[in-house]
């Protein structure tokens, strides 16, 4: 009977002490439930996830993150990777509810063992279930409110996802160090792969990390506790943890996508203009896929022939030489190459988008080609003889040809493939300062609302940007669009949907892979006849003008020099039918760079790029509008080639009404040999 009455209180005891278990755990969900988060959101969840910027060829460059996070999907996990995480930091995950009473047991004897002075670690119970209701919805504050909410959510959790989806949610928040949030980004960060990849070693050092996540001194031995823990609960062999705790580690240092130098411009005039488009958290957390127009190999020839030039100049010079290169498709803007100085790492500073320069003789097309839009010929006689008291800037100034020679009167075309000075002046004055200007505004060169035209700035004073001028001079070839820069074809979100309102571009090229018409919509900038006589007058700038270092054997090439007063400036812009280049070289504080420096140097720079770039591809000359006549003319004098056959005799394109000068009345010097100006 005593042991009935014994019995029958000692269950009494359990019943109420159950009882008033309940009655608590019921009163703490009322008081601490009811405004806990939705944790429903979570059926949907998006991590923040890294951006990453594409060559045209599917490279990787670089990618933007605040957190650098892969998202992996359960199904994409190896088995061994969760499992090192379930002995490492849960082990009973699989069939408790969220809250694992066991190990709430178990972490109070060890604790309470530990505080005896027993040989025992301190350990704690929060299931991973729990640590997910903490990463996502609570803080890190060490108080008995939090743990009850973070249970209460934790059991919720439990009844609203399955085992798989709450191992997605824990393995793709959490903090694994070096700025690496997620299983996948770690995997890249210590180990520079992905984490289909991974040992069991690594699966093992992973699992460790969620204790000390920026503790390297005890990798290994952190690791090869994991591995124990792996053995006791069955995931692998005694053989298999001997193996792994042998391997060695080799953690990186910290890996990011490594881009090379050659390309940091590029990317990051990228991510400063869709900083601008974007935001900073679309554009660093929304896991962004970014093609770029940028092609690897051009790239890495502008970086190598800018490098090369810059190179040569600067050995054994104190103050360095910079510059920049930039290349692009003079139909459709999309940029295929930029450097925008020596190195990067040494300063960001790009100077093909960013440096506002002088450009020197690099203007004179503009001005010739509204003297050519007003109906004067290539080869109009313009006097090539001392100026005097012509003021610019309420200044005396006394215009010179870089060879300090005159040779009287020369054609138009002569007069700008060899660049002289004073023939230009007398044409800007001809036709008049704003109306020089006007073209160059046109074309997008100068800005529209320029202040205080003069004839100075009319021959190359004036200030803009290497890519600026490029873009002007596309259009000489494209048909006389103006055209924006592009960097970027098409951007796509984390789901692939492609978003910015641009899709990307689909061209259809005629079989003779020339561009289409322009749109009937867009207004030329300049008549096609006039464009045309430009780029003729360009092209023999590079066959037997100033810019002959700019040739590239088989290819027809077209292209101007420019350098400013004292030859602190130097720049090149040239083209082929569908690929443009523009070269500037100068110091960053503006200075002469001295003698034996000049617009040769930028050409070289043009010619070694191209020679890659158009390397294997068919020579393509430049398309000939209609109505032009074409006619054998002689260089000096411009007369037909039947009536002044002495010197070198070239072909020139007339407009209707247009034709070659009369026979000069006296001969041509007896070699026909011109020195060229400034250039």
């Amino acid at each position: 009977m005593k042991i009935k009455k014994i019995l029958r209180i000692f269950l009494n005891v359990v019943f109420w002490g159950l009882t008033a278990a309940i009655a608590a755990l019921a009163v703490l969900v009322m008081v601490y439930g009811n405004d806990l988060p939705d944790y429903r959101k979570l059926a949907t969840y998006a991590p923040p996830v890294a951006t990453r910027l594409y060559a045209a060829d599917g490279s990787l460059l670089i990618e933007y993150a605040e957190e650098r996070r892969v998202f992996i999907d359960y199904a994409d996990m190896p088995p061994q990777l969760v499992n090192a995480f379930i002995a490492a930091e849960d082990q009973n995950f699989w069939t408790h509810p969220g809250v694992d009473v066991q190990g709430i047991i178990r972490a109070v004897v060890n604790n309470g063992a530990r505080v005896m002075g027993f040989n025992t670690s301190f350990s704690g119970a929060s299931t991973i279930t729990q640590q997910v209701a903490k990463n996502f919805f609570l803080t890190s504050e060490r108080s008995l409110s939090r743990k009850i909410k973070e249970a209460i959510l934790a059991l919720r959790l439990e009844r609203t996802f399955s085992k798989q989806h709450i191992l997605t949610l824990y393995l793709n928040q959490i903090f694994l160090g070096a700025r690496a949030y997620g299983v996948g980004s770690a995997a890249l960060m210590y180990f520079n792969k992905p984490v289909s990849d991974l040992t069991l070693a690594q699966c093992a050092f992973l699992a460790s990390l969620p204790k000390a996540p920026n503790d390297r001194n005890r990798a290994v031995e952190r690791r090869n506790y994991v591995l124990r823990r792996m053995q006791e609960e069955g995931y692998i062999t005694p053989a298999q943890a001997s193996a792994a705790a042998a391997e060695e580690l080799n953690i990186n240092s910290g890996f990011t996508a490594q881009m090379e130098e050659d390309f940091q411009y590029f990317a990051e005039d990228v991510r400063r203009q869709l900083l601008g488009t974007l935001g900073r958290e679309t554009l660093y957390n929304q896991g962004l896929y970014i093609k770029t127009t940028i092609v690897p190999e051009l790239q890495r020839a502008a970086s190598a022939a800018l490098n090369k030039e810059l190179d040569a100049y600067n050995r054994d010079r104190r103050e360095k030489l910079q510059g920049a290169i930039i290349a692009m498709n003079p139909h459709t803007g999309r940029i295929v190459a930029m450097a925008g100085g020596r190195s990067f790492s040494e300063s960001s500073f790009n100077r093909a988008t960013q440096a506002m320069r002088q450009i020197g003789s690099t203007i004179k097309p503009f001005v010739y080609l509204a003297a050519l839009e007003r109906g004067m010929s290539p080869q109009a006689m313009l006097l090539d003889a001392p100026i005097v008291g012509v003021r610019a800037n309420n200044a005396q100034w006394k215009p010179e040809n870089y060879d300090k020679k005159f040779l009287g009167d020369v054609p138009l075309r002569l007069s700008l493939e060899t660049s002289r000075n004073v023939p230009s002046v007398r044409l800007v004055e001809q036709i008049g300062a704003p109306n020089a200007i006007e073209v160059a505004q046109r074309f997008g060169v100068y800005p529209a609302d320029m202040e205080n035209i003069n004839l100075s700035m009319a021959l190359g004073s004036g200030e803009t940007t290497l890519e600026k001028l490029v873009l002007g001079y596309s259009a000489f070839v494209n048909g006389g669009r103006a055209i924006q820069p592009k960097l970027v074809d098409y951007i796509e979100d984390r789901y692939g949907r492609v978003i910015g309102g641009a899709q990307p571009e689909i061209i259809e090229w005629s079989a003779d892979l020339t561009p289409p018409d322009p749109a009937d919509t867009v207004a030329a900038l300049s008549d096609a006849q006039s464009l045309y006589q430009m780029v003729s007058i360009l092209q023999g700038a590079v066959e037997r003008g100033t810019g002959k270092q700019a040739r590239v054997p088989g290819h027809t090439i077209a292209g101007k020099t420019g350098t400013t007063n004292d030859v602190k400036d130097i720049w090149f812009v040239g083209f082929s039918k569908n690929l443009i280049a523009g070269v500037y070289l100068g110091f960053d504080t503006p200075r002469p760079l001295g003698r034996g420096a000049g617009s040769h140097m930028a050409a070289r720079v043009f010619a070694d790029f191209m020679k890659t770039a158009l390397a294997g591809e068919k020579n393509q000359p430049f398309a000939v509008p209609d109505g032009l006549t074409f006619r054998r003319v002689n260089r000096r004098s411009g007369a037909a080639a039947s009536d002044d056959p002495s010197g070198m005799i070239i072909t020139e394109a007339f407009k209707p009404g247009q034709g070659p000068n009369p026979a000069p009345k006296r001969a041509a010097s007896a070699t026909g040999a011109i020195v060229g100006g400034v250039f």
